[in-house]
């Protein structure tokens, strides 16, 4: 163990960088595979859906998609929210102990920068909306468009509706164009 003349405020917000650049790492990587298997498990319950021609199916993914769209938008927030804490607490306070005379972790104000920045952030977005709330409302109004609608499953349905609805709008609220 260091000697505790050795640990310095400078050294322990190093680490911290450290750790949670590698947490936001490992989200953006959890973040991205959810869109893949969002994809993936909607393919399957339509695969499913059209072999049976069971309309009903199609109600299951709104479910995978509310599930693991909150949960995208969740990490989704908490990888910008770390970005934002680098940019605004730790870069600064790193600077002042250092003596610095501008930043000291230039790479997360420049790549903000980017004149092409938004464009990608509603390109993004679009996919984003597309696979949580396009996708599944589709499926909502295919089985609406059925010809056997049972009574409580047009109520589970409004309410994932609302649901998607409500995720959709997070979406929108947390884009940072």
């Amino acid at each position: 163990m260091a000697p505790v003349e050795d640990i310095t405020e400078s050294k322990l917000l190093l680490a911290e960088y450290d750790r949670i650049k590698e947490e936001q790492k490992s989200r953006i990587g959890f973040r991205d595979n959810l869109l893949y298997f969002t994809l993936a498990a909607s393919t399957a319950v339509l695969a499913i859906t059209i072999q049976n021609r069971h309309a009903q199916l199609l109600l299951a993914i709104p479910v995978i998609c509310l599930v693991l769209g909150w949960t995208y938008l969740v990490n989704d927030e908490k990888i910008s929210a770390i970005g934002r804490y680098i940019r605004d607490r730790l870069g600064p306070r790193l600077a002042e102990l250092s003596g610095a005379r501008g930043s000291v972790f230039d790479w997360e104000v420049y790549h903000r920068s980017d004149a092409n920045r938004t464009t990608r952030k509603r390109l993004q977005s679009a996919v984003d909306l597309f696979t949580f709330f396009a996708l599944p409302m589709t499926c909502l109004i295919a089985f609406w468009s059925s010809h056997t609608i049972h009574h409580l499953l047009l109520i589970v349905s409004l309410v994932q509706t609302a649901a998607l609805a409500v995720l959709g709008w997070q979406f929108l609220r947390y884009a940072e164009w």
